[in-house]
């Protein structure tokens, strides 16, 4: 799955990428995204909030509230496959937005944005999308992806994310 090929044919995705935003890129200067723990928490589950930083030249610095992993597993091996822990932390490829139809499940929200560790690790099939469970029921949390707590935090990321061609996400802590 190539940047740029949708499933679907988002209209809201198809947008160009802002002028003054491709001089920058053209400059040599590249949007930035990172995910760093918060000391948040979501008051019904317990998740912890963390922050996804979007800075893209030419831009106001947005932040995204986000979960990763689920609560009971924050402490678990972060390069286990299946451990439910949050993001290890290191340099991430980003992959194409892609709208996800019905036959995906409703846990996975409207969109996904695939994430390719740049380093060794055992975790495999990571992306960015909706938690639509997140602080409201035992389904809260994720098993290792991005989980959006908003909706529309999530379709304004795609969109972020798509104009500008972000490559890389940074995973702090």
């Amino acid at each position: 799955m190539g940047r740029g090929r949708f499933l679907g044919g988002c209209v809201l995705l198809a947008a160009l990428v802002l002028p003054a935003a491709a001089q920058e890129l053209a400059m040599g200067t590249s949007p930035r995204l990172t995910f760093e723990r918060t000391n948040r928490r979501l008051p019904r589950t317990g998740d912890p909030i963390w922050d996804l930083k979007v800075e893209i030249p030419g831009q106001p610095v947005r932040h995204f509230a986000a979960v990763s992993g689920r609560a009971e597993f924050q402490g678990a091996n972060r390069h286990q496959m299946g451990s439910q822990s949050p993001l290890p932390p290191g340099r991430y490829a980003i992959g194409a937005v892609e709208p996800l139809g019905k036959e995906y499940p409703k846990e996975l929200g409207p969109i996904w944005i695939g994430l390719e560790p740049l380093f060794t690790t055992g975790r495999r099939v990571l992306g960015i999308h909706l938690d639509p469970s997140a602080g409201r029921n035992w389904n809260s949390g994720t098993g290792g992806c991005i989980g959006l707590i908003h909706r529309a935090d999530m379709l304004t990321l795609a969109a972020l994310v798509h104009r500008s061609s972000a490559e890389t996400l940074v995973v702090s802590n």
